[in-house]
């Protein structure tokens, strides 16, 4: 069995872009299931090999921006998304409870783990695993590549 457990990177420290800036949710706020406002999406934890969105960073909490909390969210948990927010199928309280985030664990599976165990959803390197679309599939511009100079590419 292969691990398809990369390494999950910020869509804001890679030089990948979302495809479709209309389809970019960052910036935008964030609604539970009952339309109550939980935070903003401040990025994106894409999976570079992949080319997918797998988790949503939101911030939540705090005032003006400052004392705001960072929670990941299964993009599985993302139930619409309209042209300022995305609405969750889960209970802000239940973001709010999350397991914390840890940024010297987030390229391990076992915090993934516990994430996915939270909010009950089958991991994404699961047999079985259907991506949920976030609600349609991402695609990502890879960074542009520069040539690599040739023999007949003297200059001089």
């Amino acid at each position: 069995m292969t691990d398809r457990t990369g390494t999950l990177v910020r869509l804001s420290d890679s030089q990948q872009t979302v495809a479709d800036p209309a389809e970019d949710v960052r910036g935008r706020t964030v609604r539970d299931h009952d339309g109550e406002d939980i935070g903003k999406v401040e990025d994106l934890l894409i999976d570079p090999e992949a080319r997918k969105v797998r988790f949503l960073r939101v911030e939540h909490g705090g005032i003006l921006g400052f004392g705001a909390t960072p929670s990941f969210v299964p993009v599985d948990a993302v139930a619409r998304v309209t042209d300022d927010e995305v609405h969750l199928v889960r209970a802000g309280k239940e973001i709010a409870g999350a397991p914390a985030y840890e940024p010297d664990l987030v390229d391990q599976r076992p915090y993934f783990q516990s994430l996915y165990g939270y909010y009950g959803y089958m991991p994404y390197w699961s047999p079985g695993y259907m991506y949920p679309g976030f609600p349609t599939p991402v695609a990502f511009e890879p960074p542009p590549v520069e040539p690599e100079a040739g023999p007949d590419d003297r200059r001089g």
